[in-house]
């Protein structure tokens, strides 16, 4: 709709995580190295965590690309309520590994054997597991055995977990010791500085095509970092709204004021686009459902989030 009004070949902020669109701050740059560097060396077990609209699954979605590239086997399973015989099954139809029996010993030594086959042939094999903060006690039990699939010296399957950071919460249990052991990397997210804002803004508009004139003014700019606190999923919405609305009013470049309409409109500007961290008392810790559903559970009895002053420009 607004393209052609403002000369652009694309739209710019999607919600889709498409890789082409990764904006590499530092904090990403090294968390993709990080989980390039754990795959290649076969670390084994590798954690991607950050808050929700820091761009994790568009980190993924671009590790998924190279390790194509790369010509590696990979699973990318982005249901993460399941149970453990789910598990198995979704990790055989990911892997194209066929498996008539429903027994998880027989799925094991198939899942085994086809892994060291790859292995002979020089290939790597990635499980990724998204929102893994949801996966429960026994899932993640098996999740920690599938690293004992090895030969001698190396890992035949590679997993990286990639959550919000209540999966870090869960793997401080001392019910999952035995699998925070065996992180061997731990990588992390992190929200947009206000100039990485800035830059990031641009950088966007310029894949879709965007020449050299401004489209957003510097104050305008400002108003996206304001109110979304650096949240990349956060930016993209305002960003996607001011670019409606600035075409529905014929202005361009866009200003402030839009996004400021654009905000209150969303309730941004009374509404933190982040929980505050916040601690989970010591009696959830020893709970029944706790253990049946620990990602639903750190959610559910988290506390509530103190009233913040609205933020609303003035």
């Amino acid at each position: 709709m607004y393209k052609g009004f403002f000369k652009l070949k694309e739209n710019p902020f999607n919600v889709n995580p498409d890789p082409r669109y990764l904006y590499l701050t530092k904090e990403i740059e090294e968390a993709l190295t990080g989980l390039m560097y754990g795959i290649q060396t076969r670390k084994g077990f590798i954690t991607l965590t950050g808050e929700v609209g820091t761009g994790k699954t568009t980190l993924v979605n671009r590790l998924l690309d190279w390790l194509h590239n790369k010509g590696a086997r990979t699973a990318f399973l982005f249901n993460s309520r399941m149970n453990s015989s789910q598990l198995f099954d979704f990790i055989l139809a990911e892997f194209e590994i066929q498996c008539e029996s429903k027994s998880k010993s027989q799925q094991l030594m198939k899942l085994n054997q086809w892994l060291l086959d790859r292995y002979r042939a020089g290939e790597t094999v990635v499980l990724i597991i998204d929102e893994a903060q949801n996966l429960t006690y026994p899932v993640m039990e098996e999740i920690r055995l599938l690293t004992n699939l090895e030969t001698s010296t190396d890992k035949l399957l590679q997993i990286v977990l990639s959550g919000q950071p209540e999966l870090e919460d869960k793997l401080r249990l001392p019910q999952l010791r035995q699998l925070r052991q065996r992180i061997m990397l731990r990588c992390k997210t992190a929200p947009f500085l206000k100039e990485q804002t800035h830059e990031y803004i641009k950088e966007r508009l310029r894949i879709a095509g965007a020449g050299t004139e401004p489209i957003f003014t510097r104050e305008a700019m400002d108003a996206v970092f304001l109110y979304s606190l650096g949240i990349p999923r956060v930016v993209n919405l305002l960003c996607e709204h001011s670019l409606v609305n600035a075409y529905v009013d014929q202005q361009r470049p866009i200003l402030a004021k839009i996004v400021d309409d654009v905000a209150r409109e969303f309730q941004l500007d009374e509404v933190e686009p982040v929980p505050p961290q916040t601690g989970v008392s010591e009696e959830i810790f020893n709970s029944e459902s706790f253990i049946q559903n620990l990602g639903e559970a750190l959610s559910r009895f988290r506390a509530e989030p103190p009233r913040t002053p609205t933020r609303g420009r003035r």
